[in-house]
């Protein structure tokens, strides 16, 4: 079968958006080659920074011939109708449709719809000029002498070739002809920008062909091959040097995508500026230049040297690159320390923390929701308010942290939180927000929970971030978030479809995992309740809180979806009023670990029987949420059922109170025998009314019973 090569070959495009826009133009190829017919073994995308690749293996051919027929209106149906069939068929006389007969339903009209396949490199011609010309960047620019003109092709840098080949690997493979504004498809391409002849076109045939000829015209086509040169290489030369390499991962994905031919050189900078917090350093070198960092492998602690990343073989080994690079760094790690100077001023001053605090006062937060002061303000109450349930938990889980002035601890964080924000050093790098506080705080002596929890509180980032576990910083984080969903729902700010410009999805993310992984009971009810209300008196309190709890529970529903739990029986632990995500969660889990076992599976077997009768029954209007009558049990099936039912309501509240909802589940597992006894062994229906009824009763209590630990009537199976 034959294979597509596809490149799109331009001038730089941003390293953050390769990636996506190289997995963009995989989905949109292979999604449009399917919807026209086509198959295919594999795609695999690739990219670099002047080109994004596409190689698909194993496409077919040409499309299969297809033939369909579509069901019309009756043959006596009102002209109209058949008027817009023959539309919809495309037919141009009903003559050209065929007749068919319905015992039931009479004749009525049938069109035979016949597409012949087409082949695929005419297919293939046809949907790549519209992929391209649509393509979903997040920003386009237009250039040349048409860039004025309507419909001019527009690209994240000037576009300026596109390779097509398609063809079996036997044979010589043809160039798929189409035009992108005025750029024809071809099978050549160019090489690297300065170490081979930029302008020469090289002509190649399928993918293993372009890989290797790129390769001596000095661009390696796959990242992950730069990506692992780089570490290499970086690592050797570390290592020659008797340093280590402080590896990036972020950075190592960066700096593949702005070069093609990675070369790894040794930059250094002057010993004075190791002074500075070594995070600030990392954080300089790697944000101005690129580079990475390089620390002792004795202590562990950072030296004054570097590596970046070239583009090209220099013919003095790179000495100049080094240099040039080296006195950059040095400007900027002066004006860190100059920065960090000046903030260690104020911070060892009598006034310490205090004149940043007071400056939050004019930092506006949001238009609506106040300055940055009012929001601290916040944060204070529900941090100092949280520390008690927070306590509770942690004591009842046997952790050993110091929980005694827990509230006072929070307190004392939350108030120093946002400081920094009015620091020299995060004023000119915002990315070590809270970092910066924590380095403060510690130098203006305070306790060391305090400092973690000033750093930990944005925390957690992303869902492989990691989740604070002291409890003044579980606190202060969880107060944070809750403060921002209750501000932005208050001001009606919430998340719509793919838009979410507060990143509040996150922060509901973020107070699921610092609530779930440290096993912390916490009411959102009454901390949205108290959120809300530091906004407004009068607030639609009740109404906000509904809506943000019915948030949390579809993030949940995803959380827990991705941990294996299935959403059916989240749904069915899960009421309106659900505030409690771990209890949620606890249920939940213990709900699943029932239903996968025999026992669970025949109990839900067993409820939906009994769910389903009284369903019949009172679809038809009968009454049967009755009290069991004792003296009306007869047979041994019913009497046995009742007393294991008495059973299990006492055992299960009993696990319920104690919060072990894995004892509650088991307990439910007992029901499954006397429930399949009674079922083969009862007729429900009995002739006697009262005695009916009774059984109603019975069935009724098996499904009030079940629903102390879930709503089983939203189980699947």
């Amino acid at each position: 079968m034959p294979d597509l090569l596809l490149e799109l070959f331009s001038e730089e495009i941003p390293a953050r958006m390769q990636r996506k826009a190289a997995g963009d133009l995989r989905k949109l190829v292979t999604g449009q080659l399917a919807d026209q017919g086509l198959n295919y073994e594999g795609a695999k995308e690739y990219w670099t920074p002047r080109r994004l690749v596409l190689d698909i293996r194993g496409l077919s051919a040409r499309s299969a011939d297809i033939r369909e027929e579509k069901k019309g209106p009756r043959t006596d149906a009102p002209q109209q109708a058949i008027q817009g069939f023959m539309r919809g068929a495309g037919l141009s006389s009903i003559d050209q449709a065929i007749v068919r007969n319905d015992p039931k339903k009479g004749e009525f009209f049938v069109a035979v719809i016949e597409k012949p396949g087409r082949d695929a490199a005419d297919i293939i011609a046809g949907i790549l000029p519209d992929i391209i010309c649509n393509f979903p960047w997040p920003k386009s620019m237009r250039w040349g002498a048409g860039s004025a003109n309507p419909g001019a092709l527009a690209w994240v840098r000037p576009l300026q070739s596109v390779l097509c080949t398609f063809g079996v690997e036997s044979e010589e493979p043809q160039v798929v002809e189409f035009s992108v504004g005025d750029i024809k498809s071809s099978g050549k391409t160019c090489g690297h920008r300065f170490m081979s002849d930029g302008a020469a076109e090289i002509s190649v045939r399928r993918f293993e062909d372009y890989s290797t000829k790129l390769y001596e015209a000095k661009v390696i086509v796959d990242a992950q091959q730069r990506q692992q040169i780089i570490l290499a290489d970086a690592g050797n030369l570390a290592f020659a040097q008797g340093l280590e390499l402080v590896e990036d991962k972020g950075l190592l994905e960066e700096v593949s995508g702005l070069v093609e031919w990675p070369i790894v050189l040794l930059g250094e900078f002057d010993e004075e500026f190791l002074d500075i917090p070594p995070e600030v350093i990392q954080l300089t070198i790697r944000e101005n230049q690129k580079c990475f960092v390089l620390k002792s492998r004795e202590d562990g602690k950072l030296v004054n040297r570097f590596l970046l990343v070239s583009n090209i073989i220099a013919s003095d080994g790179g000495a100049e690159i080094a240099r040039g690079n080296g006195k950059v760094v040095n400007a900027r790690l002066a004006d860190a320390k100059f920065f960090w100077d000046s903030d260690l001023a104020q911070i060892t001053s009598d006034e310490g923390f205090t004149l940043w605090i007071r400056k939050l006062d004019t930092v506006t937060f949001h238009t609506k929701l106040g300055t940055q002061g009012e929001r601290v303000q916040r944060i204070i109450k529900l941090a100092e308010t949280l520390a008690v349930p927070i306590a509770s938990s942690y004591a009842k889980s046997g952790r050993t942290e110091s929980l005694s002035n827990l509230a006072t601890q929070a307190k004392c964080a939350a108030e120093l939180c946002k400081a920094d924000l009015n620091s020299a050093m995060v004023y000119e790098f915002p990315e070590v927000q809270g970092l910066m506080g924590h380095t403060y705080a510690l130098r203006a002596g305070a306790d060391a929970s305090v400092a973690a929890a000033i750093e930990d509180h944005y925390k957690p980032l992303g869902p492989t971030d990691d989740v604070p576990s002291n409890p003044v910083s579980v606190a202060v984080a969880l107060a944070d978030k809750l403060d921002i969903l209750a501000g932005f729902w208050f001001i009606d700010e919430k998340p719509t479809g793919s838009k979410d410009p507060f990143a509040l999805r996150r922060a509901a993310l973020g107070v699921i995992r610092l609530v779930l992984e440290n096993n912390v009971h916490v009411d959102l009810g009454a901390q949205f309740g108290l959120a809300i209300e530091q906004h407004s008196k009068s607030a639609n309190t009740d109404s906000l809180i509904l809506d943000l709890l019915a948030f949390f529970h579809d993030r949940l529903k995803v959380y827990l979806r991705d941990k294996g739990i299935r959403h059916d029986l989240i749904d069915a632990v899960i009421s309106h009023q659900s505030d409690d995500l771990l209890t949620i969660t606890h249920r939940a889990e213990a709900l699943q670990n029932l239903i996968d076992s025999d026992e669970g599976a025949n109990l839900l077997a067993g409820y939906k029987r009994a769910a389903n009768i009284l369903a019949a029954e009172e679809k038809k209007g009968a009454a049967t949420k009755y009290d069991v009558v004792d003296q009306l049990l007869r047979e041994d099936a019913e009497l046995s059922l009742n007393q294991q039912l008495d059973e299990v309501e006492k055992q299960a509240t009993l696990a319920l109170e104690q919060e072990d909802y894995s004892a509650a589940m088991a307990v439910m597992a007992t029901m499954r025998k006397p429930v399949d006894v009674f079922f083969d062994n009862v007729m429900v229906n009995d002739e006697d009314e009262n005695i009916r009824n009774n059984r109603f009763a019975l069935l009724n209590r098996i499904r009030n019973v079940t629903a102390k630990v879930a709503d089983f009537s939203k189980i699947s199976g």
